[in-house]
């Protein structure tokens, strides 16, 4: 019975999308502008170095390819040269959702969710991909690289994403591709569902290899559990 009322009382809820590897799969464009970057930059970088960092924040990821020549202005002007050259590509070539994506993003609109974007990619990326997909009315809140100062596993992303939607944290459903984002959202106190595309354990509460398999009940399933478990019943 109490936790009927609870649930009463407040009956918002919420997922946060990670962006790159779970809603899209941008590893292809996002290699080939790093790639056409830093060649032109003198610097030859492997598609392991490439993918070791990928998810990654740029100011981040540049100094460690760059090292002792690493100042603050080159790595603000790179950074800036690839995202272009990766917003170039994303509308020169068109992008997709991830298998099963589309129809999650239009059920869980249907049944009263609300839905953001919780990345480590510009703002100006996440616009064009959205552009991109006709995807922008889907979310109500993007929150993105310029939005943080500290990049996942830290939980700031989650966090400043659930109060843009106004929704509390342990109402809110995280869907991930890696396991930093796994961890910064346990650190949130969220839920989360991890996309393991090559099969590795992200240590999410649910993690399937494509979201075409999750349950069709998975994230109702997953907030039930969270109020079960703050309200002492079993489940």
């Amino acid at each position: 019975m109490r936790l009927t009322r609870e649930l009463g009382m407040n009956s918002s809820k919420a997922v946060l999308w990670d962006m790159d590897g779970t809603l899209i799969n941008s590893e292809e464009l996002h290699w080939l502008a790093w790639r056409e970057t830093m060649t032109k930059e003198g610097l030859v970088i492997t598609r392991d170095q490439f993918l070791s960092t990928f998810g990654q924040r740029n100011d981040s990821i540049i100094p460690a390819w760059l090292g002792s020549a690493a100042t603050a202005e080159r790595i603000e002007r790179i950074g800036e040269t690839k995202e272009n050259v990766y917003r170039d590509l994303v509308r020169q070539v068109g992008i997709a959702f991830e298998p099963g994506v589309a129809s999650w993003l239009h059920r869980l609109q249907q049944h009263g969710w609300q839905q953001a974007i919780a990345s480590a990619a510009p703002h100006a990326n996440i616009d064009a991909i959205l552009e991109s997909l006709s995807a922008k009315h889907i979310f109500q809140a993007i929150v993105s690289a310029e939005d943080v100062h500290l990049g996942k596993p830290d939980p700031e992303v989650y966090l400043l994403a659930a109060t843009r939607v106004g929704v509390p944290a342990n109402r809110c459903i995280v869907v991930e591709d890696a396991v930093a984002g796994i961890e910064g959202a346990r650190r949130a106190g969220m839920r989360s569902v991890g996309v393991s595309h090559n099969g590795k354990d992200l240590h999410a509460d649910v993690c399937v290899e494509s979201l075409e398999l999750l349950e069709p009940d998975a994230f109702d399933r997953l907030l039930n559990q969270t109020q079960s478990r703050e309200a002492g019943t079993p489940f």
